[in-house]
């Protein structure tokens, strides 16, 4: 729920959950947060055993160089704002069905999921505990894609697992480095069966890239088709929270 496109500001809300800490997602270029729940920041990602990667079509988050309103709903969100630039080719589009629902010019935003369980990357967030660690520390790594038909844009499948395991963590082979200094905060789990009505309860530190990179639409194809989580779509979207007592605040 965006205030910036005529919806209901976060400060009339009057039906928010409350007793829940802080939600995501969130604008990142906004600090303001006033939930009084705290709780400590997880290791980072390379101290944490990676547990699951998987994407949403259009971003969760908004940002400066994401911040075109995608409208509300499990398939709302945001895109990024080189999309209207994006040449013929570009969006060529692939033959065949890509992920079951994206195309080239769309937007989606990756999570790789890390846990401090001592677990190895499968499908799901279940993947991230197990019965000897309930309640892990958990810390997602988010950057923002566009969806372009171009060879030369980042291949997915070099962003994804293979089994990369790097000091005795599993690890994703890499993640992009040259998009913004990640925005770090307070949070929770996301996805469309979540509203500010209806909070998540799980504790999560977020790491949000501020800035969209390309990324092949047939690499991505091509992951769909087999990976270690079983991800074959774009999973849908939570609307952006934006009531402050819904948010940490970003320091």
């Amino acid at each position: 729920m965006s205030i910036a496109f005529g919806m209901t500001s976060s400060y009339a809300i009057a039906d928010s959950c409350e007793g829940f800490g802080p939600q995501t997602p969130r604008d990142i270029d906004s600090v303001l947060g006033e939930n009084a729940r705290s709780f400590s920041k997880a290791p980072q990602s390379s101290e944490m055993n990676l547990c699951n990667i998987h994407f949403h079509k259009n971003a969760e988050h908004k940002a400066k160089d994401f911040s075109v309103f995608a409208g509300p709903g499990e398939h709302g969100g945001y895109q990024c704002n080189a999309t209207s630039s994006l040449t013929a080719a570009e969006l060529k589009a692939p033959e065949g069905k890509v992920c079951k629902n994206v195309k080239p010019g769309d937007t989606i935003e990756v999570h790789w999921v890390h846990s401090s369980c001592d677990v190895k990357p499968g499908k799901g967030l279940g993947s991230c505990l197990n019965d000897k660690c309930a309640n892990p520390d958990l810390r997602v790594e988010t950057q923002v894609f566009l969806v372009v038909n171009d060879p030369n844009a980042l291949d997915f499948n070099e962003l994804g697992y293979d089994g990369n395991v790097v000091n005795g963590y599993h690890q994703p082979k890499h993640i992009p480095d040259n998009t913004g200094k990640p925005v770090e905060f307070l949070g929770s789990t996301t996805g469309p069966k979540y509203t500010s009505q209806q909070c998540s309860p799980l504790q999560v530190t977020w790491s949000v890239r501020p800035s969209c990179a390309k990324v092949d639409i047939n690499s991505l194809a091509k992951w769909c088709e087999s990976n270690e989580f079983e991800e074959d779509h774009a999973h849908g979207v939570r609307e952006l929270v934006t009531d402050p007592k819904l948010l940490s605040p970003i320091k």
